[in-house]
């Protein structure tokens, strides 16, 4: 069957759909990019905030057209939204012939061959394990990138968050199985690994009864062909010195780190079901930067949580100001139901919600244009991503920024480059996110 597949949400769900593809793709099945071609159609959903799941459901409610006037003959709906709102979702759309939960996506091929008999497919495995398919991955990133997902679940249970509820408690992927993995990705030409999970920074405790990323990480940097690792999602009470050395010590782990803090009052802290104070986070922010000097840390904040007043906006603007964040996100705060801070009686209004995060990202745009001033006259690394198009220029990325979310380094150069070659640069100028540079080798 020719089949269109919608990813959404995070890139641990990239990694699912991923191996989604490369089973249906080992089955005989092929792809297509248009609606109306496609005879079965996949949608792996996300319900993480309220916008991430109104996107969903639209996703779902504009495929469900082309069951109707199309040649669509089976629409499957799997990941979050599919493991918390599965009977709505069979009840109120009834063009949906299968429906997979989390921990079940390892089951789709046969979804798609009950739903394409007109067979109503559902599977809501338990949140325990890890699915198991035989297939390759199929990368969606490119080919010079990919993502490995070390774990599944999380324990932190923070009071506005529902995902231990979707995806189970923590569950880490044994060492040996993601070393394979990233020997195969290795040599299918993947040059920088980004290691992704709910939580990174536990990794391995559950199976070997102790923090063990280092370990990972030290496995990792031995692989061939490898040439950057990336870590995402370390929470920072659990950043620990084995991790720091082994970031240190090793020459393929770049030297930044997402570190999402969500705020730095501590009564809000609390209120969120954090482990940190804001005295602790001072703490771990100013001995990563002491070990490590040119490392840069990404974080992410929500703005508009229950209880959140002017007072503690501007406590957290002047800790931001203060600590100076290479990279930064921030959320206007989701109410989930189903989570602790849904039901917190004193909510914030969106339109203020809105107006701190805007202040929030101001500011950052600010620190974000000095530091990118500062970096005028350094040489650095530069992965390319792709050519400018008319312009003897590449847009690249430089170990301070992650692909989709961070910023780029536009490179100007007659030579003829591939993406994901890796070339040196000395940056030139400087935009409120980006950089300008020249190949000097």
């Amino acid at each position: 069957m020719r089949i269109l597949f919608v990813s959404l949400g995070c890139d641990k769900n990239l990694v699912d759909t991923e191996y989604m593809i490369g089973a249906l793709g080992r089955a005989g099945h092929t792809f297509t990019n248009e609606e109306a071609e496609a005879e079965a159609i996949i949608i792996n959903s996300c319900c993480f905030i309220n916008d991430a799941k109104e996107e969903s459901i639209q996703a779902i409610l504009d495929m469900a057209e082309y069951k109707e006037a199309g040649s669509c003959r089976a629409l499957i709906v799997a990941g979050c939204l599919a493991q918390r709102y599965r009977e709505e979702i069979i009840r109120e759309i009834p063009q949906v012939d299968a429906v997979l939960g989390t921990n079940s996506y390892g089951e789709i091929v046969q979804a798609l061959e009950e739903a394409a008999k007109g067979n109503c497919y559902q599977s809501y495995g338990a949140l325990e394990g890890l699915p198991h398919l035989e297939a390759r991955r199929s990368l969606t990133t490119g080919g010079h990138y990919a993502h490995l997902k070390i774990a599944e679940g999380c324990n932190k249970n923070c009071t506005y968050c529902i995902i231990p509820k979707i995806r189970g408690r923590y569950r880490s992927v044994p060492i040996e199985e993601l070393l394979e993995q990233a020997r195969e990705l290795a040599a299918q030409g993947v040059r920088e690994l980004i290691l992704v999970a709910q939580e990174t920074t536990l990794y391995g405790v559950d199976l070997y009864g102790e923090k063990s990323l280092h370990r990972l990480l030290d496995a990792l940097d031995q692989i061939p062909g490898l040439y950057w690792i990336r870590v995402m999602y370390c929470y920072p009470e659990e950043i620990y010195e084995g991790l720091i050395a082994s970031i240190k010590r090793s020459k393929k782990v770049c030297h930044y780190l997402d570190m999402p803090i969500q705020h730095v009052n501590d009564g809000i802290l609390r209120r969120m079901g954090r482990r940190t104070s804001q005295a602790q986070l001072r703490e771990r922010i100013s001995h990563l930067k002491e070990e490590i000097p040119d490392i840069v840390l990404r974080t992410t904040i929500i703005s508009g949580f229950p209880g959140e007043t002017q007072e503690m906006h501007e406590e957290l603007m002047y800790f931001l100001n203060e600590m100076e964040f290479g990279r930064l996100g921030v959320f206007p705060y989701s109410p989930e139901e189903g989570t602790p801070a849904a039901e917190f009686p004193d909510q914030v209004e969106e339109g203020q919600k809105s107006a701190w995060r805007d202040e929030i990202m101001e500011l950052q745009e600010e620190i974000i244009f000095d530091q990118n001033e500062e970096m005028i006259g350094r040489k650095l690394w530069v992965m390319v991503e792709g050519k400018v198009d008319g312009e003897d220029a590449y847009v690249g990325r430089t170990y301070r920024d992650a692909p989709e979310i961070d910023g780029y380094i536009f490179v100007n150069t007659e030579e003829a480059l591939m993406t994901g070659d890796f070339i040196r640069v000395r940056v030139t100028g400087a935009y409120e996110y980006d950089l300008i540079g020249e190949v000097i080798g």
